[in-house]
Order: C-alpha cells, then sequence, then structure tokens
C-alpha cells in the first residue's frame, strides 16, 4: 500500500521548500519531494539573490502583491532561519539626462503598491553613495527596503526547518504522474514509486506547467525558460557593496551590478528565452551583453578579475492577470486549480519569485483554509532554525573556542573561503544532510574563491567518501552521472602484501 500523506509538495526550491516549512506549523502530514539531489539546485541555485522593493511589479498583479508582502516578511524569516540577510537598499540609477524621466514611473508605480520610503535622489548623491558609479549619472530610484540574501542557505535553511517539525524530504524522485479518482487526487506516481495523499502543491519551477497538464489543468499554460548569465568577481579585487539597477526596459529589469551577502559583486543576467529546460551553458554573447551593461553603471569593473560565471533559467509563465484593467501577460499563478480537486498551482514564478516566497507559502496556507481545510497548529511547532558555525566570519576567541571543542575547526579545507573540515563534516550529517560536492559548496562556500575548488576538492571527495561511507569513485559533483573518479590508478599495497 502506498504511504499516504495530507500534503505532497513538488519541488523543493525556494518556493516549494518554504511552503514546506510554513505547512509544517500545522498537524498534517507532509511530503517534499524533488527530483535531483538536493534542495534549490536549479533556478533557486542561480540567480541574482536580490531581495526587490516591489516598485517594478505592474499594480495590480500578483507579483506585486506578493513581492511587497514578501519583502516585509524576509526580516523576520531570515531571522528564525539564521540566514544572512542585509536590507542595503537598492537604485535604478538613470545614466544621462534622457534617462532620468523615465524614474518618475517607477515611483508612482511603488507607491502604488505600497512600497514604504522610496525616493528619486540626485546624480550627486548618487555619487557620494556609490563613487564607482558612472559619473554621468543623473539620479537614482533609492529603495531602502530592498536587500539581498543567501539564497542557497535560505532554502536549505526553510527545507531544514520543514524536516525538523516533522516534514518528510525525499530527494532523487521525480513526479511521472497524477492518481486522480472521481476527479479528486489521490496521489502521485514517481520514479520510486506510488505515494496517496489529499493536496498536491504544485511548485515544479521550470516544469510547473508541465505538472499542470498530467492533471488536465490549464492546458494553454506554457513556461518559456528564461536564461540569464552573470559574472563573479573577486571579493579582495572587486567591491561594490550596493545594489544597481539600471532604467528597466520591457522585458527585463536590465544587467546589475550588485553586492552579495558573501562579499562578491556580481554582475548579470541578460534575458534569453530558449526552449530547453536543462540548458544552463553560457555563451560567449550573452556574457559580452552583461559584461557591456555593466560597464554603462559601472566603467571602472575590469573583468579580469572575473572568478566565476554561470547561467540560470527562470520560469516565465504566460498567464494573464485576473484583473481586466491590467494588461499584462507574465502574472504569477498562485491558485487551486478548478479542473480537478486536491491540486495548488504555483507557476510562473519568476523573479521576483525569491523576494515573494515567504509570501507565497502564507498565500498557500490561505488557499487551503478556503477549500474547507481545518488546519490545526501544532503546539510543538519550533520556528528557529539553528545555525552553524562558520569559521570566516567568527572571531579569533570564536575560533579559539570552537577548534579546542572540536578540532577539526582548526584544519582549513578551502584557503580562499576559510572552510573547515568541521564545517564540511557538519553538513555531511546535518538534518538535510549534503552528500555531493555541490551541496557542501553552496551550504559553506568552499570551493567559491579565487581558485574555484582547485585546492579543497581533492579534500572535500575524501570526507564525503569517509563520512557517508562510500568509495571515493562514487561521490559526484551534483547527483549521479556526475562522478569525479573513474576508477583507482594505482594499487595500494599494505606491509607484506
Amino acid at each position: 500500500m502506498a504511504e499516504q500523506y495530507d500534503v505532497i509538495i513538488i519541488g523543493a526550491g525556494i518556493v516549494g521548500s518554504m511552503v514546506a516549512r510554513f505547512l509544517s506549523q500545522y498537524e498534517l502530514d507532509i511530503l517534499l519531494i524533488d527530483k535531483e539531489a538536493d534542495v534549490g539546485t536549479q533556478t533557486s541555485a542561480a540567480n541574482s539573490a536580490i531581495v526587490h522593493a516591489g516598485y517594478d511589479a505592474v499594480h495590480g498583479t500578483l507579483k506585486a502583491e506578493m513581492s511587497v508582502e514578501g519583502n516585509r516578511l524576509w526580516s523576520t524569516v531570515a531571522q528564525e532561519l539564521n540566514v544572512a540577510f542585509k536590507r542595503c537598499g537598492t537604485y535604478v540609477a538613470a545614466v544621462g539626462p534622457e534617462e532620468l524621466e523615465k524614474l518618475d514611473p517607477l515611483l508612482e508605480n511603488g507607491r502604488r503598491n505600497g512600497v514604504p520610503a522610496l525616493d528619486i535622489i540626485s546624480g550627486e548623491e548618487m555619487r557620494l553613495r556609490e563613487p564607482a558609479i558612472n559619473p554621468d549619472v543623473s539620479g537614482a530610484l533609492w529603495a531602502p527596503t530592498g536587500g539581498v540574501v543567501n539564497v542557497f542557505g535560505a532554502t536549505v535553511a526553510a527545507a531544514e526547518n520543514a524536516v525538523m517539525n516533522g516534514v518528510e524530504l525525499k530527494l532523487n524522485t521525480a513526479f511521472e504522474d497524477f492518481i486522480i479518482e472521481d476527479g479528486r487526487i489521490t496521489g502521485i506516481e514517481t520514479n520510486r514509486g506510488e505515494f496517496g495523499c489529499r493536496w498536491v502543491v504544485n511548485s515544479a519551477g521550470l516544469y510547473a506547467d508541465w505538472v499542470m497538464h498530467k492533471a488536465g489543468v490549464r492546458p494553454d499554460f506554457e513556461i518559456t525558460p528564461r536564461r540569464g548569465e552573470y559574472f563573479v568577481f573577486d571579493p579582495n579585487m572587486v567591491q561594490v557593496g550596493v545594489v544597481l539597477f539600471p532604467v528597466p526596459s520591457k522585458i527585463s529589469k536590465g544587467i546589475v551590478v550588485t553586492t552579495t551577502t558573501h562579499g562578491n559583486t556580481m554582475i548579470g543576467p541578460n534575458a534569453e528565452n530558449i526552449e530547453d529546460k536543462e540548458n544552463t551553458a553560457v555563451t560567449r554573447e550573452g556574457l559580452d551583453e552583461i559584461g557591456s551593461g555593466a560597464l554603462k553603471l559601472v566603467p571602472s569593473l575590469d573583468l579580469r578579475h572575473v572568478i566565476a560565471s554561470f547561467a540560470g533559467l527562470r520560469a516565465g509563465g504566460n498567464a494573464a492577470c485576473k484583473d481586466p484593467d491590467v494588461r499584462y501577460n507574465r502574472d504569477f499563478v498562485i491558485e487551486v486549480a478548478e479542473e480537478v480537486e486536491g491540486l495548488v498551482n504555483l507557476g510562473g514564478i519568476e523573479s521576483p519569485g525569491l523576494t515573494s516566497a515567504p509570501a507565497i507559502a502564507q498565500r498557500v496556507i490561505d488557499l487551503l483554509k478556503d477549500a474547507g481545510e481545518e488546519l490545526e497548529p501544532k503546539p510543538t511547532w519550533n520556528r528557529i532554525r539553528p545555525a552553524r558555525p562558520h569559521f570566516h566570519h567568527m572571531t579569533h576567541e570564536e575560533r579559539t573556542l570552537l577548534v579546542q571543542k572540536d578540532p577539526r575547526y582548526g584544519r582549513i579545507v578551502c584557503r580562499c573561503e576559510e572552510v573547515t573540515e568541521g564545517e564540511i563534516v557538519a553538513e555531511i550529517h546535518a538534518p538535510i544532510p549534503a552528500t555531493t560536492y555541490d551541496a557542501i559548496k553552496r551550504r559553506t562556500w568552499c570551493g567559491a574563491g579565487r581558485c574555484q575548488g582547485g585546492f579543497d576538492m581533492p579534500r572535500v571527495v575524501e570526507l564525503l567518501s569517509q563520512e557517508l561511507g562510500i568509495p571515493p569513485n562514487e561521490v559526484t559533483k551534483k547527483g549521479p552521472g556526475s562522478e569525479f573518479l573513474e576508477r583507482p590508478t594505482k594499487e595500494v599495497k599494505t606491509n607484506g602484501g
């Protein structure tokens, strides 16, 4: 007989993980599944990590509502989950007199959306706040509620907090189809068997349209992957301490120059619609585009100090806003499906999806209540996800005490980011174990410095092998099919052998 749950959540990105975390406060049996070897490996692992203020989303859309409310919630959520979050504010910088007038509509739209404390500052003031800005800056829209968050850490922390509160997580588990009886979903089929449920939350990101269609829902809804490419700079050589947007176009917020919670300056993304939902390859043309776009904002950027490039895919949907007065065809889908019972759809959650994630999770709760679910609060629910030590951010005195307690924290594995053996081992044995090299990297920032893993990788592979009890040639970068080693090259001889 299939295992039974009250709610099954498909997709453990930032939105699915937040939904699991928020729902875990109720007396529900919840299953969170993801087809990959870790949580947050797709769109949630490759984006700008910006918490948007909410001035850009068209007034009257779900995007506008969710981004403003999500922004407000991030202060509390980040504190409860012990996630790095900086409300550093964001700027839309107008370069030249012709762009200055384009800031007024953004200011007005933001105020209509309920974004607090928006203001337009002069070019002189912008140059004082960020000396590296293009000297031709004529003014900027200042949004003090914007910021940056450690999106990798936030996804892991939300999923961990859910697991700590009783949610079951199954990785390497791919949704295949629904089990529908008399017009109601009663379960799902996966590559690991069938699981029964009363509700399914479709948070499948780029594949949310395909999941909908499996249930016979929204046959005309399509998600078009929008590829965005990025450069990451060496924090020791390039430091921009703010978030700088250009004046946006009709299809994109433009090439951003942004700080991160890790201290790196990052530029990107461009916006290219593609067909392949797995194609995250960077292109020469795309990297040239983001380089030239960023130089318009910060002419002093030296691309010789780039240490990494990557691409991510946004799940752009074609759902029209339900408000007939709003002519905008790229809104979020957040709904209880009408065509079949027991399905909550979260589709087209592109930017500002990260910003909106806590608000979307709360909206799912409201939708379930409106559908008649009597959600009973769990008296043992713990909203706090404890932080684990991060050697790089500790004082000398704190490091000394930690090493005295556990000598493994005194052995540096990653020199660039000062990541220790103790941190890596702790993540391997965390509530959601890090079982791949990329999972270690996302949690600890090991291998994210200038050498990009050239120094630490052999030792991390050794630690994963040792702690997981598997041969070194079974250790992977990101799951099955990405093994580092194929076979031993030498036969180890023992004494007398």
